[in-house]
């Protein structure tokens, strides 16, 4: 966990996202919106069944990344609070890989601040994901391996 000068909330971890613990967070008495991006493992990717996910990250570049987009969201847009949280590790379907809130006075700011720190860290923050095929796996925006692939088929949990 980690707070900033804003009492924000930045974390990187293996353990599931509680996404009503960061809007709690930052939600505050003058605020009139809180705004959220829950990104989920979906069950498909490129027209493939997708099994699981893993998430690996260079954790203290990725963490330092989180901090800076936060920190810029204040200097960007009139918000209060931001908590961001990225899960690592393998993650099934349905589960939360990353959550971010974002609060302010006004929904404009917290919407556009939410868009911006998803958008960023997309781009920007060191977090590599695997996605996880019958037919093989393939590491996110790399070239899905060809059929049969190459890598050893793999079986959704039981």
């Amino acid at each position: 966990m980690s707070l900033s000068a804003h009492d924000d909330l930045i974390t990187l971890g293996r353990d599931p996202i509680a996404p009503d613990a960061l809007i709690r967070h930052v939600r505050q008495a003058h605020d009139g919106a809180v705004v959220t991006f829950d990104g989920c493992v979906r069950n498909h990717s490129h027209g493939r069944a997708t099994f699981y996910l893993e998430y690996e990250a260079y954790e203290s570049m990725a963490l330092e990344k989180m901090r800076e987009i936060a920190a810029s969201l204040h200097t960007l847009f009139a918000i209060d609070s931001v908590a961001i949280a990225h899960r690592l590790g393998r993650l099934e379907i349905g589960e939360t890989s990353v959550f971010i809130a974002v609060s302010a006075p006004h929904r404009k700011a917290a919407f556009e601040a939410c868009r911006h720190a998803i958008d960023t860290l997309k781009k920007t923050v060191p977090i590599w994901k695997k996605e996880f095929f019958e037919d093989g796996a393939v590491w996110a925006d790399g070239e899905l391996p060809p059929v049969p692939a190459a890598t050893p088929a793999v079986k959704p949990a039981s």
